[in-house]
């Protein structure tokens, strides 16, 4: 046909001949009548131009050398994709069925296209999806489709000369039959591997008939691995005795005791659920005195499947004889009780210290014979005995020989962090005892020192009494600075807190350190990156760096005379590496942390726990008080950081200073922007309430303010100094104790406020200023901490009145 359309579309050549002869004469014609060239020459242009017009409007359209296309056949389509076992059908890009097989009418109908088909919403779903995927990709998938003719898997492709067509196939979902992939295996190789490992395997079903059972079964019901069993009904197989127990009835009386699992065969992803009350089930049978290795199984806690499955377990577990024998124990058992790498002793008493052995013993009897189900003993190990364990014991039946269960769960993390809990409660309560003792005894030294002083006053040097007063006086500061420490441990010394880098104030130290640790010993200063600024009193940051160099450098000046290394290093914390750390005690947050790190004897365990009480020390008598490190403890917690020790004997000892980030408030990055204070000093003179429960310290602060041009007024408390002021008296300060009977200082304080509001007050006291402004929270009072000297006291009350009259 495509050859026939081609010479067609071309013009026959004699026809040309004859059209070209025509023309020829006619010109020859008209030539010969006219004898005008012109003439001539008109006409043959005229016939060119007719000639040209009638080829444009006659001449055929240029063919192609392409096959003509035909519609398709669709009754041969049909024919090719007849198929029983599954439905077909072909859908244009409208969505319009163009054609299907038999069995797409017969399940759906010839008015259903897909993907719209008679089926559940999820599966109509799907089948979109599928649709969408098919037209982009090229091909689909949705399963399952589920309505009302079953379950079944479609499939769509894409095809056709312009893919304008989608061939959807829709096969059923055939239920799957697990006894039926089963049974080959039981008669194949797992059936024989079961017989060796002494595994009699069965299929039964429900009516109790066997299906199929494997040979080693066979072996021992019939005596014939070889028999077929098919049918058979499986209960009459077995034997019962009076005690329940069951073995095969063809061995008689003489068979061994048999252990029974089953489990239902059936598809749990089949649909409807699975069906186990109609589902076959297999039946495994186990000797109960043969291991399932095959051996036997006396001197055997339990099948060596159990005892992987438990030793997989992360709870301590172990099994025991009637005899009191460890039979079983999982690593994490061992590893509860300190012995970690070593095998299993023969006996579990023999992991317990030898005061509890006997009451072990007579627990794992007792709770073997059946009395006892289940209960706990504490036991105190070998590894520490100083901490007691519990021990849970149950009896159990069933697992050959094992008669009690032992469970033991590894404490140590648990021990570790209680014994921090515990040195953390011991030392808050140390510390209150500390502050207590040093706040009673300042008031002792203040009326030495004071006393000390007003007698100076009327001694000169050169006078025999000159010089032992000057010996009390230095005794007493002596003594002050003793006080001051126990406040340091105690946290109630006073802080001047500021916001700094920690590694400018180990620089600011570092020079000190070298004269301090002398040139034999190497000292190494290290900074981390990105350090967050902390808030403390560098004076006392200092003393904390001073206190741990020395004592790292008698350290280990006492391990060796040539020196050693002592390391200071600041490093950046963070909330993460802290709940890594996982303690207790210290909050998730970021931290900046210092490092004091010496290569010394090291601190011995036991006395690791006490280096931070106060008086503690293990230096000779003469050589130490026993407050550096109880000071350092406490202006760390002081500063709201926290300590930690870790030592080896022999190796050297390393102390962790952990401070938190400080993050500034808003408020306070804005007064940071406020005028300078113009200082003004006071001319003397004033009345002062001065009110003072201790009679020494009472005395001498009034001869000291008396002697400085004040006129003073002295209440022995607080009731006393409020009738005074209640009586009419005018003041303009009042000095006053804070802690005192009956009526505390800021309780008489609030209630002449009421009266005065703006009376100035000052307040003298052994605790820390910053925890009694917090306690107290007064307006416009000041504090003196004790002890004070004659000219301190009159230095402050200047101070007081002065910022009192400023306008």
């Amino acid at each position: 046909m495509t050859a026939r359309r081609e010479a067609a579309g071309r013009p026959h050549p004699r026809g040309a001949l004859l059209i070209a002869a025509a023309l020829v004469l006619t010109i020859a014609a008209v030539w010969f009548i006219t004898r005008q060239p012109l003439l001539i020459g008109v006409f043959v242009a005229g016939i060119a131009a007719f000639g040209a017009i009638a080829w444009a409007l006659t001449r055929p359209a240029p063919l192609t050398s392409e096959p003509e296309q035909t519609l398709p056949d669709w009754s041969v389509t049909v024919a090719a994709i007849d198929r029983p076992d599954c439905a077909v059908a072909i859908v244009d890009r409208a969505g319009r069925l163009v054609c299907a097989n038999s069995r797409y009418e017969e399940w759906f109908g010839a008015g259903h296209a897909p993907p719209r088909l008679p089926v559940d919403n999820p599966s109509l779903e799907r089948l979109a999806k599928a649709g969408r995927a098919s037209w982009r990709d090229g091909s689909g998938l949705a399963d399952p489709v589920e309505g009302p003719t079953g379950r079944r898997r479609a499939e769509a492709l894409r095809a056709g000369r312009g893919d304008d067509y989608l061939v959807w196939t829709l096969k059923p979902l055939l239920a799957a039959d697990p006894v039926a992939e089963l049974v080959p295996h039981l008669t194949g190789k797992l059936g024989h591997a079961l017989a060796q490992a002494g595994i009699s395997a069965a299929i039964v079903d429900p009516d109790g008939k066997i299906r199929i059972a494997s040979p080693g079964f066979a072996l021992r019901a019939v005596g014939d691995a070889a028999a077929l069993l098919s049918g058979e009904d499986f209960v009459a197989l077995l034997r019962q005795d009076d005690r329940d127990r069951i073995s095969w009835a063809r061995e008689g009386k003489r068979g061994g005791p048999l252990t029974m699992y089953y489990l239902p065969v059936a598809d749990p992803d089949a649909a409807g659920g699975p069906d186990y009350e109609q589902a076959p089930s297999l039946m495994l049978l186990v000797d109960q005195g043969v291991g399932i290795g095959g051996g036997s199984a006396e001197g055997t806690a339990a099948a060596p499947h159990l005892e992987a499955l438990l030793g997989q377990l992360p709870l301590g577990l172990a099994m025991a004889d009637r005899d009191g024998r460890l039979l079983f124990a999982n690593p994490a058992f061992m590893r509860a009780a300190g012995r970690e790498t070593e095998p299993p002793p023969i006996y579990p008493t023999d992991l317990v210290v030898q005061e509890d052995k006997g009451p072990l013993s007579d627990a794992i009897r007792r709770f073997a014979q059946g009395g006892v189900s289940s209960g706990d003993i504490a036991v105190r190990l070998k590894h520490q005995p100083e901490d007691p364990v519990s021990l849970s014991l149950a009896g159990v039946r069933g697992l050959g020989d094992a008669a009690v269960l032992l469970g033991l769960t590894d404490s140590t993390e648990e021990t570790r962090l209680k014994r921090q809990v515990a040195q953390a409660t011991k030392m808050q309560a140390v510390g209150q005892l500390a502050g207590g003792v040093a706040h009673d005894f300042n008031n002792v030294l203040t009326a030495i020192l004071g006393t000390c002083d007003l007698m100076l006053l009327r001694h000169t040097p050169g006078d025999s009494d000159y010089d032992d007063i000057q010996q009390i006086r230095a005794n007493s500061n002596r003594a002050a600075s003793l006080t001051r420490q126990l406040l340091a441990f105690s946290r109630q010394q006073t802080l001047r807190p500021e916001v700094l880098q920690l590694p400018d104030v180990v620089s600011d130290v570092s020079h000190l350190l070298k004269r301090l640790i002398g040139e034999k010993i190497q000292l190494i200063v290290t900074h981390d990156r990105g350090l967050g600024p902390v808030r403390a009193d560098p004076t006392q940051l200092e003393q904390v760096i001073v206190n741990l160099a020395v004592n790292a450098r008698d350290a280990m000046q006492a391990r060796s005379e040539s020196g050693g290394k002592l390391t200071l290093a600041t490093k950046r914390v963070t909330a993460a590496e802290v709940r890594a750390m996982r303690n207790a005690i210290m909050p998730q947050a970021d931290y900046t942390a210092l490092i004091v790190e010496d290569t010394g004897t090291g601190i011995p365990p036991d006395h690791l726990g006490k280096i931070f009480e106060p008086f503690f020390t293990t230096k000779e008598l003469g050589k130490g008080t026993g407050l550096g490190l109880s000071t350092v403890y406490g202006i760390v917690k002081q500063s709201g950081g926290f300590i930690f020790a870790d030592s080896e004997v022999g190796r050297g000892t390393r102390f962790s200073v952990y401070l938190p980030v400080y993050h500034a408030l808003p408020e306070e990055l804005a007064a940071k922007v406020s005028k300078p204070e113009v200082v003004t000093q006071w001319a003397g003179g004033g009345r002062i309430l001065l009110v003072e429960d201790e009679d020494m310290v009472r005395a001498v602060a009034e001869r000291a303010l008396t002697r400085a041009g004040y006129t003073v007024t002295t209440a022995a408390d607080g009731d006393e100094g409020l009738e005074i002021v209640q009586g009419g008296a005018q003041f303009d300060l009042i000095v006053s104790d804070v802690v005192m009977p009956v009526m505390d200082g800021p309780t008489m304080v609030r209630e002449i406020r009421k009266a005065t509001a703006d009376l100035p007050v000052l307040f003298m006291s052994g605790y820390a200023e910053e925890q009694l402004r917090k306690e107290i929270d007064i307006a416009n009072v000041h504090f003196l901490p004790k002890p004070f000297s004659v000219q301190q006291i009159s230095d402050k009350v200047g101070g007081v009145l002065s910022a009192s009259t400023r306008p």
